[in-house]
């Protein structure tokens, strides 16, 4: 499977089902009261991870999600039913950003951890539910909003125990084979890995992950040759293999090497150079002799043990010393274990809820369009116009009462606008004609616009 770390897509939650106006009809009854139901709430968009995937290859053919609508209300009180919730699974270690702003929403990381994407729409209220004692008769309902419309974006961090590192061609790829049983492709030849492989270790006690990062080269937090593009896959790691060819049997340039990713991974994240490293000495099967071994295993004891680093001399062509790496990586992971992530949400909703109350604050602003007309922003005016069935004359008699309440007609004018001009609030467009009489209707002075 193509393996695909980072991707956009649109979520959009369900619209909600609309209001229904009628009255009670029987046949000892021909004046009963009001009996529309509620129309049912749209359904909500919903990411889960999930352990089964690795990839988020599955959105790259569709990156728009739509949830179910939420049925009409109708008569004899009966409520709409609510759409069914969509639920998109992604890969355990996904993070969802905002497209527009970039703002980080959450981390999902635990098999089963949601975020809520989209939600829906509220339904419409019947005319049972504006029945009061002033009102006996009410005959408007209302409409059902439009679900949440939303543009994320999806990173992928993959949730490994292990990660191999190394620059290419060093061996990563073979000793995630002879470890974990994984069948990577592996060939003599730079960038062999185009994307992470991940194997399984198989203990008593727990299954270890291991990941294998395509090799890094100097200039790779720059983004510079596979760069960035998988220098985020280690940062969930509890323990990196740096995989070193040795089959120079230079110690200085084998050094060299070292210092080159070890450098790359501290300018990507400083926090990954405090991270439990082993180094590990791969082709030690084509280094020549034994004094030769024995002369590159001395130096390279005295640069880790100054760095109170672990080494460990293999070849993962011939086998030597495996058990040894192996035996290490399953100790480690013994004394280390796996910490239980949570969802952590970026965004505060702290400052979301105080965004909103200074919204909520604000007066109507009235805005020139470019090719003549005029929009209104006001967040319950906008809320008003979009669930409002402007079709029924009491609705009209409610609108234009609430639009009196914020002087929305003083401030169009105050702006310009004359008789027959263009005006739209929400998604709703007409025309505009000042102190138009619209009828005597019952007015509520507790009436809700919400």
């Amino acid at each position: 499977m193509k393996f695909v770390d980072v991707i956009n897509i649109s979520v959009s939650g369900g619209r909600g089902g609309n209001g229904c106006m009628s009255f009670r009809r029987e046949k000892f009854l021909p004046n009963g009261g009001p009996d529309g139901g509620n129309g049912g709430r749209g359904g909500d968009v919903v990411l889960e991870a999930t352990a089964n995937i690795q990839t988020l290859a599955d959105f790259e053919h569709r990156r728009r999600f739509v949830s179910e609508n939420g049925e009409h209300g109708s008569g004899n009180a009966r409520n709409g039913k609510s759409g069914a919730r969509l639920t998109l699974p992604v890969p355990c270690g996904t993070i969802v950003y905002d497209a527009v702003t970039g703002e980080g929403v959450a981390d999902l990381v635990e098999p089963g951890d949601t975020y809520m994407a989209s939600m829906g729409g509220r339904g419409g209220r019947g005319n049972r539910v504006f029945a009061s004692s002033r009102r006996r008769a009410p005959r408007f309902s209302e409409k059902g909003e439009a679900g949440e419309e939303r543009r994320l974006k999806l990173e992928l961090k993959l949730i490994a125990d292990i990660g191999l590192v190394g620059l290419p061609n060093a061996g990563k790829s073979s000793i995630l084979a002879a470890v974990s049983g994984a069948t990577p492709k592996i060939a003599d030849y730079p960038f062999t890995t185009l994307s992470p492989n991940l194997g399984v270790l198989r203990t008593d006690v727990e299954s270890i992950v291991l990941a294998d990062i395509p090799g890094l080269i100097e200039g790779a937090s720059d983004d510079r040759g596979l760069g960035l593009a998988f220098l985020r896959h280690i940062e969930r790691t509890r323990l990196i293999l740096h995989v070193l060819d040795v089959s120079s049997c230079d110690a200085g340039a084998i050094i060299g090497d070292f210092e080159v990713v070890r450098g790359e991974m501290e300018r990507y994240d400083p926090g990954l150079g405090s991270r439990p490293c082993v180094v590990i000495c791969n082709k030690i099967d084509q280094c020549g002799g034994e004094d030769e071994l024995s002369r590159l295993e001395a130096e390279m004891s005295d640069y880790f043990g100054a760095r109170r680093m672990e080494f460990v001399s293999v070849s993962a062509l011939c086998g030597s010393n495996m058990p040894e790496l192996v035996r290490r990586i399953v100790a480690f992971s013994a004394e280390h274990p796996r910490p239980k992530g949570e969802v952590r949400m970026f965004a505060s909703l702290e400052v979301q809820d105080r965004a909103s109350l200074v919204r909520s604050r604000l007066k109507v602003q009235i805005v020139s369009l470019p090719g003549g007309g005029f929009r209104v922003l006001h967040p319950q005016v906008e809320r008003a116009a979009e669930r409002y069935d402007l079709s029924q004359e009491e609705n009209v008699a409610r609108f234009t009462r609430l639009l009196r309440k914020h002087r929305v007609e003083e401030l169009l004018s105050a702006a310009g606008a004359v008789s027959g001009a263009s005006v739209s609030i929400g998604r709703v467009e007409f025309d505009f004609h000042p102190d138009e009489d619209y009828g005597s209707v019952i007015s509520d002075d507790n009436e809700r616009y919400d």
